[in-house]
Order: C-alpha cells, then sequence, then structure tokens
C-alpha cells in the first residue's frame, strides 16, 4: 500500500518551467517530489 503525501500547489508550480510553450520540470525537482535519486528517474525527451 502506498502512502498518499499532499503537497501545496504553490510549491509544484513553482518547479514547473515553460520551455519552447512546453511545460517541464527538472529530474532534480521531479526527485526531490518523489524523495528519489536523480539518476532512477529513467524518462528522457529527444527533442525534433
Amino acid at each position: 500500500m502506498t502512502k498518499e503525501i499532499r503537497l501545496p500547489d504553490d510549491i509544484i508550480s513553482s518547479k514547473i518551467y515553460l520551455i519552447r510553450d512546453q511545460k517541464v520540470m527538472l529530474d532534480k525537482d521531479l526527485s526531490e517530489l518523489y524523495a528519489g535519486k536523480k539518476n532512477n528517474l529513467s524518462v528522457r525527451f529527444v527533442g525534433t
């Protein structure tokens, strides 16, 4: 069973950046939110 943690909207919103009309989050910010390590995130984006 997963424990649910609630974060205030302003904390999450402050970690979202607008780059080339896309909303993105940096891997270090995501790892802070999920309390993990940055190299555990395996999502990668390829630009065109």
